[in-house]
């Protein structure tokens, strides 16, 4: 298909200023809503190209929006909006272990293919807009959540992007999370002298972890309890009378989390009672949904991938991993597919950071981005295509209401 040429012949064009906008990102790792200098670098690729308007900045400090179009179709007909989403923050310590510098680039890239292969056609048959959104904070925050909440996708009919992992599969059924806080708050004493006076924090924290340990027997296999004592007290011959844990909670299906969390705050108040110590118990950050799945966005991916040489493993059935794109999958119907980069390092690894900085890598994330933006021009140019994706996503939706699981 000429289109999909189009998208190649592009993407290769400009494969050398993608390789650097990835590597400036991975030489400058920021963590969550710190990511200044990555966004200052995404908002000047957008800028320098033609017919892009960017707005730095967008509604959180380091988001952006660049937009181009509309253009194709007829002046009166509505417009298709489509949606690629930058990652760009990094991990503490290890910087860009899971590979968001390339999800930035393989966004940045699709976008730009996608806008050749429609601006080179005289009479593209639907009017489309193409969107890049910066979506900050993945790994700590949850920015496409603040931003789902500031309306940054509510024009959106359609929205992608890539993640790198250790192979090639068009759907991961990432599973839902919410991140907890658990303050204990007793009374310091002596430890020796007169430990009876004292209210001891940390056996509190310990009876609550031990509790929750012991709570795994009682949960359903795909479901994950794991966290840490992040303060256990100041020394040993002080009755601690303050510490706090954080723990993550995770199952398949968001209907799922509010029964989990349930019983892990029962351990986290029975603890409270049995050492007499007040309990604070707060959730900091955005809950992660799973994301929902896309048959018909995922098969015209694969399909897509194949021409271009990926080799598509089996969909895991024990993947654990969450991210704040389900929270957008529940709103806007889109594809978030996994993507080998040339190396078996595994994420939030220190090789994977090598890996992820490789030139060794551009291949790959090149490819990713092409088959995306090839998978976008099928369906904006088959009205039955994109009438499909639109009744997967209501289905799916449909059936998580129900409790039922889509993976």
């Amino acid at each position: 298909m000429h289109r999909h040429k189009n998208i190649q012949r592009c993407i290769d064009k400009i494969q050398s200023k993608l390789f650097e906008l990835s590597h400036d990102l991975w030489s400058c790792p920021e963590l969550a809503y710190n990511e200044k200098k990555s966004h200052d670098r995404l908002v000047r690729l957008f800028s320098e190209e033609n017919e892009w308007r960017v707005e730095s900045h967008y509604k959180l400090d380091t988001a952006f929006r660049a937009t181009w179009g509309p253009f194709g179709g007829k002046e009166t007909d509505n417009t298709v909006n489509v949606g690629f989403l930058c990652e760009y923050d990094a991990l503490p310590g290890i910087g860009h272990a899971c590979g968001h510098n390339l999800i930035a680039e393989v966004s940045a890239a699709a976008a730009l293919g996608l806008k050749s292969a429609i601006q080179n056609e005289q009479d593209f048959p639907i009017r489309v807009q193409v969107t890049v959104l910066g979506t900050p904070a993945e790994e700590d925050g949850g920015g496409k959540v603040d931003l789902l909440l500031a309306g940054a996708f509510k024009d959106i009919d359609l929205v992608f992007m890539a993640h790198p992992a250790q192979h090639d599969t068009a759907f991961v059924p990432c599973v839902s999370l919410t991140d907890v806080t658990v303050k204990y708050h007793g009374r310091a004493s002596h430890a020796a002298a007169y430990p009876w006076e004292g209210l001891n924090a940390l056996d509190a924290a310990v009876l609550a972890y031990n509790s929750l340990s012991v709570l795994r027997q009682q949960l359903k296999p795909e479901w994950r309890v794991h966290g840490i004592i992040k303060h256990g007290g100041v020394r040993p011959n002080i009755i601690p009378d303050y510490t706090e844990l954080e723990f993550y909670l995770r199952t398949p299906l968001s209907s799922d989390l509010a029964y989990l969390k349930s019983k892990a705050e029962d351990c986290f108040r029975s603890a409270a009672l049995a050492t007499g110590c007040q309990v604070e118990v707060t959730y900091p950050n955005h809950a992660y949904s799973n994301i929902l799945p896309n048959a018909t966005l995922a098969r015209l991916y694969e399909e897509n991938g194949e021409t271009l040489g990926m080799e598509f493993k089996d969909v895991p059935s024990n993947f654990s991993g969450s991210t704040d794109f389900g929270n957008v999958s529940f709103v806007v119907p889109g594809i978030h597919p996994f993507f080998y980069i040339g190396s078996e390092a595994l994420n939030h690894t220190e090789e994977y950071t090598v890996a992820a900085g490789a030139e060794k890598a551009q291949f790959y994330t090149l490819r990713t981005a092409k088959a995306l933006a090839m998978t976008v021009v099928d369906v904006l140019c088959s009205p039955a295509l994109l009438q499909k994706v639109r009744e997967d996503f209501t289905q799916a939706k449909q059936e998580q209401e129900k409790g039922l699981s889509t993976c």
